[in-house]
């Protein structure tokens, strides 16, 4: 029976957004293009579920792009007010669209010069008649059996939601580098970094030029601890690598002479590079279906940027 419910209720909230897909006209473009045009923050506000739902619009606003917090209607009358200015544009999620405290903050709006847009169920109602803009979130019935519990609505109105803020990411061309930016935390962040923000250079950059003999070699490896090193020519462009396994290979295959070789004859040429913007997941999935443990970042000259190392990339939990 509980199964039987569970599919009633998603297909009533499906249809629900599929009915406002099929009511979207040239209304939704003209609120993408005043929230675009808005020069201050984008200042979310309802109450009960309506409220919870406009808090998540603002933070996926937020966090594509677009300036915006939420502001609860009745703390704005007590207050919060302060919180508005001149430029700022209110988003405000009401379905029955006439919310009290909402209503009470109209004259406060008009005062300030505040655009409203709303997302309401009723397009005859006191807030609608107020705003600038109206978007319909309207639903034929709620999925809850009684027909009382915003449920469909409240689906309607997040996705519409998220359909204003991915507009507004492709209106502002806001890109992965933009995201990275503003989630440098968590999963998502980590899964955008770039190797350039987690390559070794500079001083901690192994690097040795062809003619280092190898007892220097091992030196340069031994300090910068990565189990390897770059071999440069004097422009900075690769020239080769040399890694902990080439070093065995070579002690069995050459004894002690080893010693006396250059980094040059013990190099292996043409190793696998990538370049500073590739993805640090991508470098990730690289190492681990090439079975190597580095791999040399460099730019389009071939200049040697830095090392990735294997470790680095696990510790980050990329996957």
């Amino acid at each position: 029976m509980s199964l039987d419910t569970a599919r009633r209720v998603l297909k009533i909230e499906a249809q629900a957004i599929l009915d406002v897909l099929a009511r979207l006209d040239s209304t939704f473009d003209r609120a993408v293009d005043l929230l675009f045009a808005c020069k201050g923050r984008v200042v979310l506000t309802g109450m009960g579920k309506s409220g919870i739902i406009a808090r998540k619009i603002a933070s996926t606003l937020s966090s594509t792009g677009t300036p915006s917090f939420f502001l609860h209607p009745a703390e704005a009358l007590h207050g919060d007010l302060g919180m508005l200015a001149r430029g700022d544009l209110i988003l405000a999620v009401t379905y029955g669209g006439e919310t009290r405290e909402i209503i009470a903050l109209l004259e406060a709006l008009k005062r300030l010069e505040i655009s409203l847009v709303t997302l309401t169920g009723n397009a005859k109602s006191t807030i609608a008649e107020a705003s600038n803009l109206i978007l319909d979130v309207s639903v034929s019935e709620e999925a809850c059996s009684l027909n009382l519990a915003p449920t469909a609505s409240t689906a309607v109105a997040m996705a519409v939601g998220d359909a204003l803020a991915v507009s507004l990411l492709e209106r502002r061309d806001f890109r992965h580098d933009d995201f990275a930016a503003l989630h440098p935390a968590g999963s998502l962040g980590k899964k955008l970094l770039r190797v350039e923000r987690v390559m070794h250079a500079g001083a901690a950059l192994p690097r040795v030029a062809p003619a280092t003999l190898m007892p220097d070699v091992f030196h340069e490896m031994s300090a910068k601890k990565l189990g390897m090193t770059t071999v440069t020519h004097a422009d900075g462009c690769l020239a080769g690598i040399l890694t902990d396994g080439d070093l065995r290979r070579l002690m069995e295959k050459h004894r002690g002479a080893t010693l006396e070789m250059s980094a040059e004859q013990c190099m292996t040429r043409n190793p696998q590079t990538i370049g500073p913007h590739v993805l640090a997941s991508e470098a990730l999935n690289l190492m681990e279906k090439r079975k190597i443990t580095s791999v040399v970042v460099v730019d389009e000259t071939n200049a040697v940027l830095g090392v990735v190392h294997l470790h680095d990339l696990w510790t980050l939990e990329l996957t």
